[in-house]
């Protein structure tokens, strides 16, 4: 197994082995401040949240080729993102707007509200099965 992380300071998406070697950048540019990650490692996917100048959520294959972005528009500070395996949706929390979102991971289309609050800080989410998780700073 393989475990990938964002070093925002560095605006690098790398991974390594769990036992730390094989150590190797995966993404090295056109990143601003990378914040969080998630892995389908049957579709071969490796998504990620930006909260730089231009917030987004980008997908690219596990090896950081084919980069694209699926959302970049109507968010600020995405913070954590989580993979629905068998709805093939991506969901995300941002902290700004105080929503969670989904989308369908495979074209970026079919957005949709799941969550909206007030006065809250949203850090992390995790689908599993039929219930969102989510944890507020």
């Amino acid at each position: 197994g393989n475990i990938y992380w964002t070093d925002h300071g560095f605006n690098l998406i790398e991974v390594a082995r769990l036992n730390g070697s094989f150590r190797y950048v995966v993404i090295a540019q056109g990143l601003d401040q990378p914040r969080s990650i998630a892995v389908h490692p049957e579709k071969g996917y490796l998504f990620w949240t930006e909260w730089g100048q231009s917030p987004c959520i980008g997908r690219a294959h596990l090896d950081g080729s084919e980069k694209v972005v699926l959302v970049s528009l109507g968010i600020a500070w995405p913070n954590g993102i989580s993979i629905d395996y068998e709805e093939n949706k991506l969901y995300w929390c941002d902290a700004r707007t105080d929503k969670i979102e989904r989308i369908d991971l495979e074209s970026g289309g079919s957005r949709e509200i799941v969550l909206s609050g007030s006065n809250v800080d949203m850090f992390s989410v995790a689908v599993f099965g039929a219930y969102i998780y989510w944890s507020d700073r």
